[in-house]
């Protein structure tokens, strides 16, 4: 834990607390035939010597975090003044990188993760109830997405949905309309991503909830349906809350597998429509410019709005384990 969380951390917070230095330009005087002039470029000498003395780079301190590519306080002050209604200041704030890339993220992570839930309880009550026969090939195809890894299904989607693909081609049939495109809107883009985001992590809950059903007491069922209990009934009052400590563990992993959502944004070459924390995090690090102060504090952002969102989660599940007394 301290090699491998502890010490990362505490180093990439002195990280962000810097900046890259700026190349030392100097005066060069360059003749030729005809005239001599002065021009201003960078000095490499100075520049290499100038990293060598801090490595880690200029000190900024804060600024980095209140800066207009993260918390932009400035910018919301001005944003604040001058917009007139709620729905300005709300497009004026969506309009900034760091805030942009958060509102996809929440939506991602917030839409994701109760369909997984839901859909997998009921995908495993489904399962569970067809014949051994057929139960194996099921459970084998329900889990092909989880297999697929994310970037791969990512790619498999994009080109389906694109013009040439089989769902591009088909909705421009249905609509008849050849100038549709599926990556050309943000709000479908947005749309292709939750979907794909559902339909590669609903085998992960399957599986979990699947496994939970074979423990459910075969005598609390009986004693149920004896009772008169409908089926839906039994599911409501006996198998969901014997599985809500599974529950919370699905949602506990589906809110970090969103909160971290990267591959589907790469692998439909959305990041023109859609940006998420990740994707800023890696186009800071291997993008021209090489901000390792600006990755630095958006992943500690990150870490501190992933602790914001999972601490009720955790707290529900200390509480639960005190309960019993663990």
């Amino acid at each position: 834990m301290v090699l491998f969380i502890a010490l990362p951390i505490a180093s990439v917070v002195v990280q962000s607390l810097f900046v890259q230095h700026e190349q030392v330009m100097i005066e060069v005087e360059n003749c030729g035939p005809f005239k001599c002039e002065t021009v201003i470029q960078a000095d490499p000498d100075a520049t290499a010597a100038l990293r060598e003395s801090a490595p880690l780079g200029k000190y900024n301190a804060l600024k980095t975090y209140t800066n207009r590519n993260h918390l932009a306080f400035d910018e919301l002050s001005d944003i604040w003044s001058t917009s007139e209604t709620l729905v300005g200041f709300v497009n004026g704030v969506y309009n900034l990188p760091f805030y942009k890339a958060l509102f996809f993220t929440l939506t991602y992570t917030f839409l994701v993760a109760p369909s997984v839930l839901i859909l997998g309880l009921f995908i495993a009550l489904g399962v569970n109830r067809l014949p051994q026969l057929v139960k194996g090939p099921t459970i084998f195809a329900s889990l092909l997405p989880m297999i697929v890894t994310p970037l791969i299904g990512s790619l498999i989607l994009f080109w389906m949905v694109d013009a040439d693909g089989i769902i591009g081609a088909t909705l421009q049939l249905i609509f008849d309309n050849p100038d549709l495109s599926l990556k050309a809107s943000a709000p479908l883009t947005w749309i292709m991503l939750i979907i794909y985001g559902i339909w590669h992590s609903t085998p992960f809950a399957f599986v979990v909830f699947y496994a939970g059903l074979q423990t459910v007491p075969s005598d609390t069922l009986e004693a149920a349906q004896i009772d008169g209990a409908s089926r839906w009934q039994r599911v409501r009052f006996v198998i969901v809350p014997y599985m809500m400590p599974l529950a919370i563990f699905i949602l506990l992993m589906q809110l970090m597998d969103g909160l971290r959502v990267f591959e589907p944004i790469v692998g439909f070459s959305a990041s023109a429509k859609a940006t998420s924390l990740s994707w800023i995090i890696f186009n800071d690090l291997f993008g021209n410019a090489k901000l390792y102060g600006s990755a630095a504090a958006t992943s500690m952002l990150t870490i501190i709005f992933v602790c914001i969102i999972l601490t009720p989660v955790l707290i529900r599940t200390w509480r639960d384990f005190n309960r019993k007394g663990i």
